[in-house]
């Protein structure tokens, strides 16, 4: 069962990072302008994030085996949708569709390891779902990029999209055949109005940041940007009035009245923030500013892929020494990447190119191996068991957020920085400056989330105990993880099961039937 449902894991990963390396492309081919150029790389992300709590307590309602193949087949019906897309319009839908497939699909996959394997073995298939995460993560780089040069069958930056659809029908198959069907022992109740309160109040304000500057900032932009913050207000009021009523809110909210929780969600945020727009960033100046052909713009990501896996390896015993001061340490060292970024470009100008950007991206690699791994216990250290899946579930949220945050905001700022000069020989001097601008932004989010980790408290003995199960449950991918699947892992801490938004482990035994029960 177990390659079954991490094909499905490979397929939502390879996704996300596969169209980073394919934006260049994307403009060159389909005419994507810029702002749409952010929404099908952030959106896919937003929605992910939108639906991923609601996925979950979908798996709950109606079984995981049954959510994980209504998930298999509408992702890759979604993917299908990208691949044929012939406008940009057809392909920020698409991708707006595809990120909520896979917020229903991806919750079954830990659900369904959580139901079917036994404790005992339960870290070592954890950690597998690791490994698979990192593959994702280096496969879109490489071989997303090793397909858009091969440009196999002409298909271009289609083939990136419409792998999925075999890939999906293989999974499908095999899930029929080999999935076993399993229930939560309690049915939740669903909170529709407000999983679409949180999504639209942000969305109000990200699609604004992303359109205003193509768009001369009309009306619309900032009314839509004024609103966001009065309807997070309603929803947070609807969500306190349901649990006040009884029900189940998507928000649980009397975890933000934990410092740890509340201040570690704020790093968290920060850290993918700056992910997300690092990567958004470092591909157009490495394809579009650079002229590198997407295969080796991958390649050139292996630094910062190498360095993440060893440091996230080793960071569980950097946290038993530092406890929460561990995770102010790689933030750090982040934003020491982010500033070298900064600096690297400024004593290269236009003579820059992809491999002297190596050290720069080796230090990010190890601020944020260090960093996100400590940073899951340290936020998750605190809370009850009771309520340690609804955690989980806004913890992953907000990391995706994250991302589609930053690629909207630090990606405005670069076009920004970026002006007219998108051909010709001021290209390049031209991308590498916008590249400086959006590094020293970055940089500055950074030291922020640096100085909000001295809220997080200090607790050695929780961390030890939690980066001894961290380590242990390590072992797996560390034999794994040779040659090209050792920097694979680079971004596998980012993924880490313990914050993919479901609550299973708050399930009691689940019910098991032969195949065809209801």
């Amino acid at each position: 069962m177990l390659p079954v449902v991490l094909m499905a894991m490979f397929m939502a990963g390879f996704d996300i990072w596969a169209v980073n390396v394919a934006a260049p492309s994307l403009q060159r081919d389909l005419h994507v302008s810029d702002a749409a150029l952010q929404l099908i790389v952030g959106g896919y992300a937003f929605m992910y994030a939108s639906g991923m709590v609601t996925g979950g307590r979908l798996g709950d309602l109606f079984g995981y085996r049954r959510m994980f193949m209504i998930g298999v087949v509408t992702f890759a019906l979604a993917s299908l949708l990208c691949g044929l897309a012939q406008s940009p319009g057809e392909l920020v839908v698409a991708r707006l569709v595809q990120g909520l497939t896979g917020a229903a699909m991806v919750p079954q996959v830990l659900a369904l390891i959580t139901a079917t394997f036994p404790p005992v073995e339960r870290p070592k298939a954890l950690s597998w779902f690791g490994v698979t995460m990192g593959i994702g993560f280096v496969s879109g780089q490489i071989l997303g990029g090793g397909l858009l040069s091969l440009n196999v069958a002409g298909l271009g930056w289609r083939a990136i999209f419409l792998v999925n659809v075999p890939v999906g029908i293989l999974a499908l198959i095999a899930a029929a055949l080999l999935v076993p069907h399993a229930w939560a022992h309690r049915r939740p109740r669903l909170d529709p109005l407000g999983a679409l309160g949180v999504s639209a109040s942000l969305a109000l304000a990200l699609v604004p940041l992303t359109l205003g500057r193509d768009e001369g900032w009309p009306a619309w932009t900032w009314a839509s940007l004024a609103s966001s913050l009065p309807l997070l207000a309603l929803t947070i009021a609807w969500e306190r009035r349901l649990a006040r009523r009884g029900g189940e809110p998507l928000l649980d909210l009397p975890l933000f009245s934990d410092r740890a929780f509340s201040a570690g969600l704020a790093v968290n945020f920060g850290l993918t923030f700056f992910f997300g727009s690092f990567m958004f960033v470092l591909t157009l100046l490495l394809q579009a500013g650079l002229g590198q052909e997407p295969f080796r713009a991958g390649v050139e990501n292996l630094p910062l892929a190498a360095t993440f896996t060893a440091m996230s390896i080793l960071g569980p015993r950097l946290a038993a020494r530092l406890g929460s001061r561990s995770i102010t340490l790689g933030a750090l060292i982040a934003a020491l990447g982010a500033l070298t970024l900064f600096l690297t470009g400024r004593h290269y100008g236009a003579h820059l190119t992809g491999w002297d950007l190596a050290p720069a991206t080796a230090l990010i690699g190890v601020g944020q191996g260090i960093a996100l791994p400590s940073l899951i216990s340290a936020v998750l250290a605190h809370i009850k068991p009771e309520r340690a899946g609804a955690a989980a579930g806004i913890l992953t949220t907000t990391q995706q957020f994250g991302i589609a945050s930053g690629i909207a905001i630090v990606g405005a700022i670069f076009y920004a920085a970026l002006g007219p000069a998108l051909g010709g020989p001021s290209a390049r001097p031209a991308f590498v400056h916008a590249m400086e601008v959006a590094m020293a932004v970055d940089a500055a989010i950074l030291v922020v989330a640096a100085l909000t980790t001295l809220l997080l408290p200090r607790a050695r003995a929780r961390l030890l105990e939690l980066a001894a199960v961290a380590w242990l449950s390590g072992q797996v991918r560390r034999k794994a993880a040779s040659a090209v699947a050792s920097s694979a892992g680079a971004c596998s801490a980012m993924w880490r099961p313990e914050s993919m938004g479901r609550p299973v482990t708050l399930s009691a035994q689940p019910r098991h039937t032969a195949a065809g029960s209801p």
